[in-house]
């Protein structure tokens, strides 16, 4: 196992090797820029929970459902994104037909495999949360038992979802042993949706602020303490570290051994089923038909009406890029995982009793629509990562043809950022607007949130394109594999920068513009010029964002040999 797992050591090891060698000062930025995200995180987290703290009674009740409700979310994100890393990893990597064909065991393939699945679907998730569970430490003042304790629940939290996802995967590829991968993931979009709203709904996160939904007090405080699921491992999780917050470690003994007991087993039976189905429906895999989704007239029409807007050149390569988007089915079949996340992340916002708020309704509505830029920027980016940020990547070791074609690659550069920001920017608006709808917001605010969310999608966009050309990956054995490298993780810290950057310059003129217009008052020319020149930095930042690292990626595919 450690043999197979030698390559993927080497790689990383070379990329960290160039990166110390010949760009310590860019290492060096982009390390600072890591820790100003994960500062950024945590001062977010520290204060949200401070202020849960304040509640006086209900305080930290309200702290740990919110680690339950944080735990089952990622607990939930896990389950998917190992179902889809597992069938690039078990059954789509071209290094599989090499060690099929040697005398190698399957056990020591699965093991192999096992751990690859693991980090490339794990990491993004474990970067997000770990400030998050730093913050609960550093709010609780939790001794060194309780970080101690994160790490032995950590550990398993995510062996658990990715035993899940391979047995999942290798169970629906022997169901549909002669059906293409496109029929195995439109059936996984489908689970993953009906999975999603059981469980968003066994969370009931209107409860958090609605107490008088319960007759008593009592109620509500049994409500509140409650696990999400008793079945669950994210509320072994929660179980395990609330009473280490407490620093009451014995509590927390039974649950971290339901979670390791689950985990050892889940990776035994994963290794069994894997003994007796994984070979047959590797091999019946192979037989799958290629998509004729991109042949149909439907498609054709499709395809003509997306490229209306592009001439010459440009329009080529954008049709290139769509049509291999929808013939490549390990790609667009994520979609569903989009449109289920897009469908209960909207309902979210249905559910919110905002009435029952201590604060004017139209306030909470207009300060909930305004921090809600941030998290449809993020969804964004989330998106990006998987699908923007690969864009320069895919064209694989045929990139030497762009090189050696008459065609610009600052033109080749900009039609990538054409084909991925249109489909962008509809994600971004439609969660922007349905959401600021079921807000109620003002037309003031809908205003800003739309106009904010398209500026800010094109600097993702932009950044995507501009850094994956900045740290391309021609040689890749799956797709998943590509947002996963160094290149990848620097992307999602920048983006995230960004938006954090785009959202604080904009607090007080937001502010300043919604009070004046509540309260019926108007504002002296000063303010109004230090409005204008807040919105103006806003422009240049995004403006900076789109055209330096389209730059510094044209630059770094220049010099770089074919």
């Amino acid at each position: 196992m450690l043999i197979l797992l030698t390559p993927r050591f080497l790689a990383v090891k070379n990329r960290l090797t160039r990166l110390k060698k010949g760009d310590g000062l860019r290492t060096s930025i982009l390390a600072l820029l890591g820790v100003v995200f994960w500062a950024f995180m945590f001062i977010v987290s520290y204060r949200v929970l401070s202020y849960f703290r304040t509640v006086e009674g209900l305080g930290d009740l309200l702290a740990l459902r919110l680690l339950s409700m944080v735990l089952l979310t990622f607990f939930s994100i896990l389950v998917f994104s190992n179902v889809v890393t597992s069938l690039s990893t078990f059954y789509l990597s071209g290094e599989l037909d090499i060690l099929h064909s040697s005398p190698i065991r399957i056990e020591s393939i699965y093991r192999a495999k096992f751990i690859e699945t693991l980090i490339d679907s794990s990491w993004m998730t474990l970067i997000y949360g770990l400030p998050v569970f730093i913050a609960y430490g550093a709010v609780f003042k939790a001794g060194s038992s309780y970080f101690a304790g994160l790490l032995l629940t950590i550990v398993p939290f995510l062996i658990i979802p990715a035993a899940i996802g391979i047995i999942v995967t290798m169970l629906l590829v022997s169901a549909f042993p002669a059906r293409r991968a496109r029929d195995i993931l439109v059936l996984l979009g489908l689970l993953l949706f009906v999975v999603l709203y059981i469980l968003f709904r066994m969370l009931r996160p209107e409860q958090l602020v609605d107490p008088d939904a319960f007759p008593t007090l009592v109620q509500y405080l049994t409500a509140m303490r409650g696990p999400v699921s008793p079945l669950l491992p994210s509320s072994w999780a929660s179980d395990a570290l609330g009473p280490l917050l407490r620093k009451n470690a014995g509590d927390a003994l039974f649950f971290l051994l339901m979670l390791w007991s689950t985990a050892l087993a889940g990776i035994v039976i994963a290794e069994w089923v894997c003994g007796k189905i994984y070979y047959a429906g590797w091999s019946r895999s192979q037989e799958g038909k290629k998509a004729r989704l991109s042949r149909s007239r439907a498609a054709d029409l499709f395809f003509r009406l997306a490229v209306l807007p592009f001439r010459g050149t440009m329009r080529a390569i954008v049709l290139k890029d769509i049509k291999l988007f929808f013939r490549d089915t390990s790609q667009w079949s994520q979609l569903f995982l989009l449109l289920a996340l897009t469908v209960v992340y909207i309902y979210s916002f249905k559910l919110l009793p905002l009435e029952r708020s201590p604060l004017p309704t139209i306030y909470i509505q207009n300060l909930i629509s305004f921090l809600n830029l941030g998290m449809v920027g993020f969804v964004t980016s989330a998106v990006a990562v998987r699908f923007v940020f690969p864009a320069v990547s895919l064209e694989g070791e045929s990139f030497w043809i762009v090189r050696s074609s008459p065609l610009p690659l600052k033109d080749f550069l900009w039609a990538k950022f054409w084909s991925s920001v249109l489909p962008l920017l509809v994600l971004a608006e439609v969660l922007i607007v349905l959401s600021n709808i079921l807000l109620k917001v003002s037309g003031l605010m809908m205003i800003i949130g739309v106009a904010t969310v398209f500026l800010m999608t094109i600097g993702i966009a932009a950044l995507g394109v501009g850094m994956g050309a900045a740290f391309p990956r021609f040689r890749y054995e799956n797709v998943a594999q590509i947002p996963t490298g160094f290149g990848g993780i620097a992307y999602m810290i920048v983006t995230m920068l960004f938006i954090g950057a785009v959202i604080t310059l904009e607090a007080w003129p937001v502010y300043r513009i919604f009070l004046a217009q509540s309260l019926g008052t108007s504002m002296g020319p000063a303010k109004w010029a230090w409005i204008a020149l807040t919105f103006l930095l806003v422009i240049a930042l995004i403006v900076l964002a789109v055209i330096l690292p389209v730059k510094i990626g044209l630059k770094r595919l220049l010099d770089r040999e074919i």
